[in-house]
């Protein structure tokens, strides 16, 4: 891509961030190319419809995400493991709409776009690792796995216990 290609893409990219959690993933696309000082052509040849921009924002996020994590990997594992779950915290909240609005278009889409494919298993890959070093060193549980979540329905006692061993205070 030529530097001013690049340019009016990452300006499109931080505009529809912007729009779309000030005003949800049916922001007006013209508003997305006003704010990012190009014109609506240009808007539409880097992202032919509105899920492929929420895509390119969703992966965009997803990338810096894992590049900060990755950042992360010289330091002690406990600690490591910690920050990442305070970033992963973070960038869920600033993106919960847009990662809603993800799931909604995706809902019946198979096989999924592959670069939400490569987004994702980076993603588990970098927190697996984390996790993994943590539980080396002793600083982490074992009984919990990176990939415990609905899809995973028999480590759900696990992680219900892990959240009781945190929330609920011990007496007598």
């Amino acid at each position: 891509m030529r530097a001013d290609a690049r340019r009016n893409y990452e300006a499109l990219l931080t505009a529809a961030r912007d729009l779309f959690l000030e005003q949800g993933s049916d922001a007006p696309l013209d508003e997305v190319a006003k704010r990012a000082g190009v014109g609506a052509g240009t808007l539409y040849r880097h992202f032919p419809s509105r899920t492929d921009l929420l895509a390119a924002v969703y992966v965009s996020d997803l990338d810096e995400l894992c590049d900060l994590a990755e950042k992360l990997s010289d330091r002690d594992p406990g600690t490591a493991l910690g920050e990442y779950m305070d970033l992963h915290l973070s960038f869920g909240m600033r993106n919960s709409g847009i990662k809603k609005a993800m799931r909604e278009l995706l809902a019946d889409v198979e096989p999924q776009p592959a670069v939400l494919t490569l987004c994702k298993t980076r993603m588990y890959d970098i927190t697996g690792g984390m996790l993994a070093r943590a539980q080396q060193a002793g600083a982490a549980r074992k009984d919990v796995d990176v990939l415990a979540s609905e899809d995973n329905p028999e480590l759900a006692p696990a992680m219900l216990q892990l959240m009781k061993d945190g929330l609920l205070l011990k007496t007598g």
